[in-house]
């Protein structure tokens, strides 16, 4: 699995854990291990931006998605396909604001933007209320995981 983190922000971010992280969101996703993701980090200026002519929404956001091969989770006795899941782009400013609205922290926040922005790629959305159910709850089972084995 090819994961390329790009801190281009001037957060200092933990890159190694980012990495463990989208390789654990992946594996739990049964994504082929081939398969390349890249995570940039800007600042909210540049976030605004992409913001602005990629989705045509004004300002800033948290995190944005940009699936490249249109792969999709794999299941249990089928052959994965290989590819470019795509690229995610956070914005560790807006992720620390939000963390500390939350009661979690800038950390937390990356992490669940990070897991949410993966499952945008692998097709997965909220805009109607079962999707939303369906996300959030996945979202919220894989951090689990992921928290309970980095602490076991």
């Amino acid at each position: 699995m090819s994961i390329e983190i790009l801190n281009e922000s001037d957060y200092e971010l933990d890159v190694e854990n980012l990495a463990l992280l989208a390789r654990f969101v992946m594996d739990e996703m049964r994504v082929h291990p081939l398969a390349e993701l890249c995570i940039k980090a800007v600042d909210e200026e540049t976030i605004a931006e992409l913001n602005e002519h990629w989705m045509e929404k004004e300002g800033p956001t948290d995190v944005l998605a940009f699936p490249m091969d249109e792969l999709r989770p794999g299941l249990v006795n089928e052959e994965l396909e290989e590819g470019v899941l795509g690229d995610l782009v956070l914005c560790p400013v807006i992720a620390e604001r939000q963390g500390e609205t939350a009661g979690h922290g800038t950390v937390a926040e990356i992490e669940l933007l990070t897991t949410h922005g993966i499952l945008h790629l692998l097709g997965y959305d909220h805009a109607e209320p079962e999707e939303h159910k369906e996300m959030f709850g996945l979202q919220a089972e894989l951090l689990q995981r992921w928290r309970s084995r980095a602490q076991g």
